[in-house]
């Protein structure tokens, strides 16, 4: 197409600008179109390369009243809108804002967590008598420990599938779009109910009793986890969203619960499975994925009530 006869709509299609930024541009001197016989504006080669600097430039954080060296520079016939000695000094400029915002924003951060963790220790005061009455958090001695027979030793540096599962926050967690940094996820079997007797020798299963505990543990760490730098938290297992909403109700989680009723992460990436009485459940396990893939797995987890601890050690020794 000839340069000498782009019009807006072609200079927006070709750049990604909006004509909205298209005009401001222009407002502030740093484009400057010509116009053809019917009034329009037209725009030349130069003017499609001005567009594209002063959009990425703005995106690194140089503000479009700072842009004015950038533009110059190039007009002047620099081969780089940055080859000239003011822009040199924008850069610095531009650098000196954001460590300032880097240092407001990590004040604010801690005080964040600072009240994170007062809140979370003022739940766990309310929830200890809660707590205490609550026989499923109390373990059995001589609980038989699960050996590790390595059904998750493929799972380090696998990738996240997307898949949708349903949260009890109301909304559907994708798992390929957690987001940057470190989120924790817990799998649990399966936790009992009032009305609902758990499988025959579930005691015995290596792994199978302490949903409950498992969950509390994790929440009572909540707020250390977060410290340690885990950006999200959330539990899973394959029971009904209506049981994992109530069960994140009664024991106060401050995070949400996952369903994945019909076991898809037993097929991609695999996690680990067991049967009883009929159920194909999770093991318990915990991943700890970074950026969307798997960073670490914890298990075999034993015992399910102290499991935290050993995150928190894991994340301290690589922070």
């Amino acid at each position: 197409m000839d340069a000498e006869t782009l019009t807006v709509s072609e200079v927006c299609a070709l750049t990604g600008a909006t004509r909205k930024a298209l005009r401001g541009y222009e407002e502030l001197g740093l484009l400057t179109p010509r116009r053809a016989a019917n009034g329009y504006r037209m725009y030349d080669a130069h003017q499609v390369r001005l567009v594209r600097e002063i959009r990425q430039l703005n995106e690194l954080g140089i503000p479009l009243s700072h842009m004015r060296p950038f533009v110059d520079c190039l007009n002047s016939g620099s081969a780089h809108a940055d080859a000239c000695p003011a822009t040199l000094s924008e850069y610095r400029r531009a650098i000196e804002r954001i460590d300032d915002m880097l240092t407001v924003l990590s004040a604010k951060r801690e005080a964040l967590v600072a009240s994170l963790s007062t809140a979370s220790r003022r739940l766990l005061e309310k929830m200890r008598d809660v707590d205490a009455a609550n026989p499923r958090l109390v373990l059995p001695a001589r609980l038989p420990e699960p050996e590790d027979d390595g059904a998750a030793d493929h799972l380090p540096g696998q990738r996240l599938p997307s898949l949708a599962l349903p949260s009890t926050d109301g909304t559907d967690i994708d798992l390929a779009a957690l987001g940057r940094g470190r989120t924790l996820i817990y799998v649990f079997p399966m936790t009992g109910a009032p009305d609902q007797d758990m499988p025959d020798g579930w005691d015995a299963i290596p792994g199978a009793r302490g949903c409950s505990a498992h969950n509390c543990d994790m929440r009572n760490h909540y707020a250390d986890l977060v410290q340690a730098g885990v950006r999200r938290v959330f539990g899973l297992s394959s029971q009904p969203i209506d049981y994992q909403r109530l069960l994140a109700e009664t024991l106060r989680l401050p995070y949400p619960l996952l369903t994945d009723e019909d076991l898809r992460l037993a097929r991609d990436p695999g996690l680990p499975t067991f049967t009883a009485a009929g159920l194909t459940l999770y093991r318990r396990q915990a991943l700890l994925v970074k950026d969307g893939i798997i960073e670490h797995v914890f298990y075999p987890i034993f015992p399910p009530d102290r499991h935290a601890e050993t995150v928190l050690r894991w994340l301290a020794r690589n922070p």
